[in-house]
């Protein structure tokens, strides 16, 4: 089956940020992202998952374990299991990337303070 934004089930997440579930299954999850210009996500963690942010417009920025690592299209990085980690929209443009987690995500986030 093909998946698009156009098909995906859509949410709104933190500050009008956009998500669309490509795959979504109990052992991988898919979702396109959409960050407004300045916003950015909680500082958080997972128990169990392994997540890789894939850029796919714009220029994002995630803070790991207190580092930060600019991603420009076409760009990824991994963040494993109980890394803290944050992303930021510190652009004046939208920002669209993917964000594959393994296991999912939904229920192993940890907020930190």
């Amino acid at each position: 089956m093909i998946s698009s934004k156009k098909s995906a089930e859509h949410y709104i997440w933190g500050d009008h940020c956009d998500g669309w579930h490509l795959v979504k299954h109990h052992n991988l999850s898919v979702i396109h992202e959409r960050m407004p210009a300045s916003t950015s996500e909680v500082k958080h963690y997972h128990q169990q998952s392994l997540q890789f942010f894939f850029v796919l417009s714009g220029t994002a920025t995630i803070e790991m374990e207190g580092k930060e690592i600019v991603l420009h299209p076409q760009e990824g990085v991994e963040v494993p299991p109980l890394v803290h980690h944050q992303m930021f929209n510190k652009s004046d443009h939208d920002i669209e990337f993917l964000v594959i987690s393994q296991p999912i995500s939904k229920g192993d986030r940890i907020v930190v303070d």
